[in-house]
């Protein structure tokens, strides 16, 4: 929580403190919340859920290089459903481009990229960090094609 703290976002400074309240009350069901409350709890975009999992040794404070894991060696070319002997016909490479793209097209520039020797995880860097926050909740979970949903983090390396 103090990470984001005085961190910078859609030209606003972001702050975070401690709620007084020990629990949030969910609206009853049929009453609308306009979208203002949303429970995570079994969510898979809530990656500490875990006690003790080595994800908590994992966060970082936002920074503009992000950790990208789950990265799929090939994708599906394209949303239709396919048989398995389709698919291995159409299916493609994920390329630096490919991530490349995906990121910039989320309104950010990248600056540089750098695949792991493996290829499931890689690091890119955005010129800034409010860039690369508004990327990590743009991009976190995205479907790549065949159940495979790309993870993002911050890093605490750099490029």
């Amino acid at each position: 929580m103090s990470h984001l703290n005085g961190q910078k976002m859609y030209g606003k400074i972001i702050r975070v403190t401690l709620s007084k309240h020990q629990t949030v009350a969910l609206p009853r069901d049929g009453l609308d919340d306009q979208g203002l409350t949303k429970d995570f709890a079994n969510s898979p975009l809530h990656r500490f859920k875990k006690p003790g999992s080595k994800n908590f040794q994992n966060i970082f404070p936002p920074s503009a290089t992000l950790h990208l894991s789950n990265v799929p060696a090939i994708f599906p070319d394209g949303d239709a459903v396919m048989t398995s002997a389709e698919m291995k016909s159409e299916r493609q490479d994920v390329t630096e481009e490919d991530l490349r793209l995906l990121f910039q097209n989320a309104g950010g520039t990248v600056k540089a990229f750098k695949f792991f020797q493996d290829r499931k995880m890689a690091l890119l860097q955005m010129t800034m960090a409010e860039e690369a926050i508004q990327a990590l909740i743009d991009l976190h979970n995205y479907n790549m094609g065949g159940n495979q949903h790309l993870r993002v983090s911050f890093s605490k390396s750099t490029i």
